[in-house]
């Protein structure tokens, strides 16, 4: 073998390569570079979250994940990070582990009974809808190409079992809801902020809203469909961007994209957590409706304690030397003041959406983030944070 060809992999025996190189190589030499899944169940009540991260940092020889719950305000997490080599297709890190059981229908999330924190949860996520690719994320800091990444994402209902300080909770796929995405790419946050590198920070007299938002929802006959908001607008004096993506999607494959989405949401002052509200929705087809957005309880995993936008110092993609490293925490209120900004805004929200054009009314996963402030929904910019 030359060295500037990769080393092969058993995933090198099968027709799928799109390079001129092994499996053991991506396109690119950038650090930064990033195969991620991210998953979440939730019960419909509201009364429990499970959260699920799997990172794979080629570049980095670094696989790093995390596995959690969600109760109320209360959110217990485990986290861990090993060498890549010389097990670089086994997607486990300690008793973090992700299976595929049938290719872009039915995944398996697992956490193993651990010594980090007294939780453990095996759940598979069985799909109601066939898998979306997103609109390609292209971002840039000047000149320099920031992040550079294709993701899709899919709607389905959990089973399985948590296990919570020595109490095990069924989950049923006609109580629980369930979605999930993977994304690979260049991408943004990998690794301790590079001191000689131009910092990626929106300035804080700007305005940053955004949700991400996948949602499953029934018909009074039982049938099934689903939606995904996603919307980021930008907003400073004298300026204001939208990107409006997503769209209605049906079991049969067929989808209709919005051409707008314009939220009338209220966000809680200090911690701005999101309460719920309206978002009026204009799909291509010229079809209005405004849908209605009910947060079902407190419970909502904060994804800053699975390394996004970062936590305690730590940020995804880390190299912690050879081995296997663990660690986590128990934080009994995530909703104060202080733990609000440890842990940062992103959190996967328990919604009920109700659909008055489609007929259905579902459950599913919010992400929201607003920054910066806005009188009319009481938020100061001296209380504004990522």
């Amino acid at each position: 073998m030359t060295q500037s060809i990769g080393p092969l992999l058993p995933a090198d025996e099968g027709f799928n390569h799109q390079i001129a190189d092994t499996f053991g190589t991506v396109a690119s030499n950038d650090l930064s570079w990033t195969e991620k899944v991210c998953a979440m169940a939730a019960a419909r009540d509201g009364s429990l979250q499970l959260g699920f991260g799997l990172g794979k940092y080629l570049n980095r020889n670094v696989m790093d994940g995390y596995a959690g719950i969600s109760r109320g305000v209360e959110q217990i997490t485990v986290r861990g990070n090993r060498e890549l080599l010389p097990e670089p297709d086994r997607t486990v890190v300690g008793p973090v582990r992700y299976e595929v059981v049938e290719a872009l229908k039915s995944i398996r999330f697992i956490l193993e009974p651990n010594e980090i924190q007294p939780i453990a949860f095996d759940w598979t996520f069985t799909a109601e809808l066939p898998p979306q690719l997103e609109d390609r994320t292209h971002m840039r800091t000047g000149y320099r190409v920031s992040a550079d990444l294709v993701r899709y994402h899919q709607i389905g209902v959990a089973s399985g079992w948590v296990d919570i300080d020595g109490e095990r909770t069924e989950i049923t796929p006609d109580t629980w809801v369930s979605t999930r995405d993977h994304s690979w790419g260049v991408r943004y946050d990998v690794g301790q902020p590079r001191p000689d590198v131009q910092a990626m920070e929106l300035p804080p007299e700007v305005s940053f809203r955004m949700i991400w938002s996948p949602i499953l929802l029934e018909r009074p006959d039982g049938s099934r469909y689903g939606m995904h908001l996603h919307y980021q607008i930008i907003e400073v004096t004298g300026y204001s961007s939208k990107t409006v993506m997503g769209g209605l999607q049906y079991p049969d494959g067929r989808t209709v994209r919005w051409r707008d989405l314009t939220p009338e949401l209220r966000f809680h002052k200090d911690n701005r957590r999101l309460l719920g509200g309206r978002i009026h929705a204009t799909d291509v087809e010229g079809v209005t409706r405004t849908l209605d957005i009910e947060v079902v309880s407190d419970t909502g995993f904060h994804l800053g304690a699975g390394l996004y936008h970062g936590f305690d110092g730590r940020y995804h993609g880390e190299w912690q030397g050879p081995g296997t490293h663990l660690d986590g925490e128990r934080i009994a209120d995530c909703s104060t003041y202080d733990n609000a900004r440890r842990l940062h805004q992103i959190r996967d929200t328990v919604v009920r959406v109700t659909d008055p054009v489609g007929g259905g009314v579902g459950y599913g996963n919010c992400q929201p983030i607003i920054t910066g402030g806005d009188a009319a929904l009481g938020l100061s910019m001296d209380s504004s944070f990522m």
